[in-house]
C-alpha cells in the first residue's frame, strides 16, 4: 500500500492491547505480557470488558474508555470484533493496528459465529480494511506475531523471547521462523533495529517495509524472508530504493515453484542478495549487524597456524572468493615489522605468535589498502589465548581501513564476544561461515553495479521503423487478428533490428546454440524472458533462465554470463539481438506473448519462427523503462533543445553541466559548497527508477556530435505519491533563457499526470532567482523550521497549469 503512518508503527507514543487477558497461555496474556516487560517507557493500556486490572493496570472496558488514543494497538480478539473495533480506534485517532489473531476462528471457539470457513476469513479482513481505510489505518496482519522496536522496549506483539537493539531489520512472513530466529540471534548476543512478521499481508507487506526501512537511519542491513510478492512494480521499486542504500539479503522459500528462478532474477536486477539457507541468512545478522560493509573484493587472513590457514583459503575458494594479491611493499612492510612470520597472503605469525603480534600485522596493513579486508582466523594457542587476542583487536581496529571479522573455531566466550561485538568486530565460528558471508557483501557491491542499470526503451532516436511497427501491430488487432507468424511476425522482428531467417534452424550443425526464448505474462511480475538452451558449442550444462525487461547490454551481458563458456559465445552480436528484443516487447505493448529461437554461432545470431500474441491489455512491466514518449525537441530563443528525460548514459554530461557552474550557483542548488560528485554520486543521479523518480534535462547537440546537459529539474515522490519533492538548475552560462521555466512547468505537468497530490520544494532565502520562479508558477511560500530556507508548496490537484510559453525566469 504506502508507507503512511509507519512511523507511528515503529515509534509510539502509546499501546492498547485490546484483549489483554490474565488466563496463561492465551494470546492476550502473550501480547500483554511482552508490552508491559519490554521496557517501553510510555503508557500501555490493556483493555477487556471482562476484567478490573491487570498486573496492578486498570483495565479498561473498551476504546472509548481510553484517557487519550493510542498511537498503536494490538488487537487479540476474535476476528468478528476487528471491524468495529478498526472503527472505533481510528474515530479515536490511531493509526496503526497490529492484529495477532487469525481470520479463522480457533476450533472449538465458544464465540463462533459463522463457519470457520476461507470466505468467511476472507470477509471479516475485508470488513476491517474497509473500516480503516477512512482514517488511514494501518493493519500489520492478520495472524502476525508482531512488530518490534527493542531501541525503545516497543513489543507489538507476541514473541516467544525478548529482543535486543542492534543494527538489522528482520521482515518475514512467517512467525515460526521469525521466533527461531530471534531465538537464535538472543543466544549469540546479536539484536535488530526492528522486526516485523507480517502475516496475512492484508495491508502492510514487503514492499511497504523496504520502503519504510530504506531510508531508516537505525537501520544498516535489512534481512527478508518471504514466498510471494504481492505487488512486483511497488516492490522492485522499493527493493531497488533500499538496496542503493544498504544490504539487502533475502532468503525465498518454495524452490520447487516452477517460477522460482524468475524470483532469482528479479531479486538481483533489483540488487538484493539472495541466500540459499537459513543459517546463511542467520549469518549475515552477525556480519551486518556487527561490523562494516566490505569495501573491497579481497580479502587478508591473518592466522598462526599452517593448517588453519590451508582451512581459510579452502572456505574462500569454496565460496567464490581470492585472497587480496599483496604488492611488494606490503610484503616489505609485514616482513619488517613481524621478521619471523611468513609474509604473505594469508599472513603466518607462526605457533608461537603473541597476541600484539595480531596488532603488529594490523599496522602494518593498514597502508596497503591493496590487502582488502582483514579476517583474523585463530585457534587458541597457550601464547596467544582467545580473550587476549581479541583484546588486541579492539584496540587497533582503527588500522582495519577496509573492514576487520574474526574466525576463532567457536572458542570466544560470551564475554569476549560480547565485547568484539561492541567494538564492531563480527565473530564467526568457523572459516567456511565467514567467507560465506564475505562473498554476499561482495555480491551486494556487485549487485549495485547492475541497480545502477536503468536501460532506455528505445534508442534516442527511434527509427521510422519502429512506429511503423507499432502501426502495423494495432492495424492487426483492430481486425481481430491475435496471432503473427512467418513473414509477418518476421517482419515485425526486423524492424527493431533482429536478423531473421525463414524457415527452422538446422538441428544437424554442431556449432551452434539454439535458445528458445519466451515472452510470458507472469501474474506477479508481469511480462518476462524465458530462455532456455541446451549443451552447445562446448557447453556443458543447460541454460534455463528469467529476466525482466527492459534490458541493455549490461544487464544482457549479466545474464550470458551464467553461461560455463560464456566467451566463446558472440558477445555483442548476442546482447544486442537480446537488447533488440526487449525494445520491441517495451515499445509495443500490444505483444503479450512471444515465442522465438535464437541460432547463435561463433560470428551470428539469426532469429528463427517467432511467433507474436497479440492483446489489447497486459500488464504493466515490473521496471518502468525510459518513458521515450516524453522527450521534445524545440526551436528555443535560436537554439534547437531537446527537453527529455535523464538516461544513465548521461553521466558524463552531467559531470560537465556540475563543473560548468559557478561555486556560488552550487551553493544555491545544494545548499552548501559542492566542487563536484565521484561516480556514484553522478550515477545516483543520471540511473533513475522513473517509477517515482523523474529528472528533466534540457541538451544541446556540440560540433563535434555529442551533446551537452544546459539544465535539469527534478522531482521525487514518497511511496504514497502524496508528495513530490522537486529542485532544478540552469547552467550558469544560460540564465534568463528561460530553461528554469521551462523544466518547471513540464515536471509540474508530469506530477500533474502521474496523480501526485502536493510539489514541495525549498529554496535558501538569498536565492530570490528560485523563490520568484516559483511564486510565478502558483507555489505558495512556506516557512521552514531553518529560517535561511523558504519553503514552496502547490496543491497540485487545484493548481492552474503554467504555460510553458509563459514569461521567462
Amino acid at each position: 500500500m504506502t508507507v503512511r503512518n509507519l512511523d507511528i508503527l515503529f515509534s509510539p507514543k502509546s499501546i492498547a492491547v485490546i484483549g489483554a487477558s490474565p488466563r496463561a497461555g492465551s494470546i492476550g496474556a502473550m501480547v500483554w505480557e511482552r508490552a508491559r516487560c519490554a521496557g517501553y517507557k510510555g503508557p500501555v493500556w490493556p483493555v477487556n470488558p471482562r476484567h478490573e486490572s491487570l498486573n496492578g493496570a486498570r483495565v479498561y472496558k473498551d476504546v472509548d474508555d481510553l484517557p487519550d488514543a493510542p498511537s498503536v494497538a494490538v488487537i487479540c480478539t476474535r476476528p468478528q470484533t476487528w471491524p468495529s473495533l478498526v472503527e472505533q480506534l481510528g474515530r479515536r485517532g490511531t493509526k496503526a493496528v497490529v492484529i495477532v489473531g487469525e481470520a479463522r476462528p480457533r476450533r472449538g471457539s465458544e464465540h463462533r459465529e459463522e463457519p470457520p470457513t476461507s470466505d468467511a476469513a476472507a470477509d471479516w479482513t475485508a470488513r476491517t480494511l474497509a473500516a480503516a481505510r477512512p482514517f488511514l489505518i494501518r493493519i500489520v496482519g492478520p495472524a502476525s506475531l508482531g512488530v518490534v522496536t527493542p531501541s525503545i522496549g516497543a513489543c507489538l506483539g507476541a514473541p516467544a523471547c525478548t529482543v535486543e537493539p542492534g543494527g538489522v531489520a528482520w521482515v518475514s512472513g512467517s512467525n515460526a521462523l521469525t521466533n527461531g530466529v530471534l531465538g537464535w540471534a538472543l543466544a549469540r548476543g546479536l539484536g535488530f533495529s526492528r522486526i516485523v512478521a507480517l502475516g496475512d499481508e492484508a495491508d502492510v507487506d514487503s514492499g511497504d517495509m523496504l520502503d519504510f526501512l530504506a531510508s531508516d537511519a537505525s537501520t544498516r542491513a535489512i534481512l527478508l524472508a518471504i514466498e510471494h510478492v504481492s505487488s512486483a512494480r511497488k516492490f522492485m521499486s522499493a527493493a531497488r530504493a533500499a538496496a542503493r542504500n544498504k544490504p539487502v539479503l533475502v532468503l525465498r522459500t518454495g524452490r520447487d515453484d516452477p517460477f522460482d528462478r524468475l524470483y532469482a532474477a528479479a531479486f538481483r536486477r533489483a540488487g538484493l542478495v539472495r541466500v540459499d539457507s537459513l543459517d546463511d541468512l542467520l549469518d549475515e545478522i552477525e556480519t551486518l549487524g556487527i561490523g562494516r560493509v566490505a569495501t573491497s573484493d579481497a580479502a587478508t587472513v591473518v592466522t598462526s597456524d599452517r593448517g588453519v590457514a590451508a582451512l581459510a583459503m579452502d572456505a574462500f575458494a569454496a565460496a567464490g572468493d581470492g585472497l587480496a594479491p599483496w604488492p611488494v611493499a606490503a610484503r616489505d612492510a609485514v616482513a619488517a615489522a613481524l621478521p619471523r612470520a611468513q609474509s604473505g597472503n594469508p599472513l603466518l605469525l607462526g605457533d608461537d605468535a603473541s597476541p600484539s603480534d595480531f596488532g603488529v600485522a594490523l599496522q602494518a596493513l593498514a597502508p596497503h589498502r591493496e590487502t582488502g579486508t582483514v579476517f583474523v582466523v585463530h585457534a587458541p594457542t597457550h601464547s596467544a589465548p582467545v580473550a587476549d587476542v581479541a583484546r588486541v583487536l579492539i584496540a587497533e581496529r582503527r588500522h582495519a581501513y577496509r573492514g576487520l571479522l574474526a574466525c576463532f573455531f567457536g572458542c570466544a566466550d560470551a564475554a569476549t564476544r560480547d565485547e568484539l561485538h561492541a567494538n564492531g568486530i563480527p565473530v564467526h565460528t568457523t572459516p567456511h561461515r565467514l567467507a560465506r558471508g564475505f562473498a554476499r557483501l561482495v555480491d551486494f557491491r556487485q549487485g549495485r553495479e547492475l541497480l545502477m542499470q536503468t536501460p532506455d526503451g528505445l534508442p534516442a532516436d527511434v527509427p521510422k521503423d519502429i512506429d511503423d511497427a507499432q502501426r502495423e501491430i494495432r492495424t492487426a488487432l483492430d481486425r481481430g487478428i491475435t496471432e503473427l507468424d512467418g513473414e509477418r511476425a518476421a517482419r515485425i522482428c526486423a524492424r527493431f533490428g533482429l536478423v531473421v531467417k525463414p524457415g527452422a534452424p538446422d538441428p544437424t550443425s554442431g556449432d551452434a546454440i539454439d535458445i528458445d526464448t519466451r515472452l510470458i505474462n507472469h501474474r506477479v511480475f508481469g511480462p518476462a524472458f524465458e530462455f532456455r538452451a541446451a549443451g552447445a558449442l562446448g557447453l556443458a550444462d543447460s541454460l534455463h533462465e528469467f529476466a525482466l525487461p527492459p534490458l541493455n547490454p549490461v544487464l544482457a551481458r549479466d545474464l550470458i554470463a551464467t553461461s560455463p563458456r560464456a566467451r566463446e559465445l558472440p558477445a555483442e552480436l548476442l546482447l544486442n539481438a537480446l537488447t533488440a528484443l526487449s525494445q520491441l516487447v517495451c515499445y509495443i505493448e500490444e505483444i503479450v506473448a512471444l515465442k522465438l529461437t535464437f541460432r547463435v554461432t561463433r560470428d551470428s545470431v539469426v532469429v528463427y519462427e517467432p511467433k507474436l500474441t497479440l492483446g489489447a491489455h497486459r500488464k504493466p512491466l515490473a521496471i518502468v523503462p525510459y518513458p521515450r514518449a516524453m522527450e521534445e525537441t524545440l526551436d528555443w530563443r535560436g537554439m534547437r533543445i531537446t527537453v527529455r528525460p535523464i538516461r544513465p548514459e548521461d553521466e558524463d554530461a552531467h559531470r560537465a553541466f556540475v563543473a560548468a557552474n559557478t561555486p556560488e550557483d552550487l551553493r544555491l542548488r545544494f545548499f552548501g559548497a559542492v566542487r563536484s560528485f565521484d561516480h556514484s554520486q553522478l550515477a545516483r543521479m543520471t540511473h533513475i527508477d522513473y517509477d517515482r523518480e523523474m529528472a528533466l534535462v534540457i541538451t544541446r547537440a556540440k560540433e563535434d556530435g555529442t551533446y551537452e546537459t544546459l539544465g535539469v529539474a527534478r522531482a521525487i515522490a514518497d511511496p504514497d505519491n502524496e508528495t513530490a519533492e522537486f529542485a532544478l538548475a540552469a547552467r550558469s552560462d544560460m540564465k534568463g533563457q528561460g530553461l528554469g521555466w521551462l523544466l518547471l512547468s513540464r515536471i509540474i505537468d508530469y506530477e500533474r499526470k502521474r496523480g501526485t497530490r502536493w510539489m514541495i520544494g525549498e529554496a535558501l532565502r538569498e536565492n530570490t532567482g528560485m523563490i520568484a520562479l516559483a511564486r510565478k508558477a502558483g507555489f505558495e511560500l512556506i516557512k521552514t523550521e531553518d529560517p535561511g530556507v523558504v519553503g514552496f508548496r502547490m496543491r497540485l490537484s487545484d493548481a492552474p497549469a503554467p504555460s510553458s510559453q509563459a514569461s521567462r525566469d
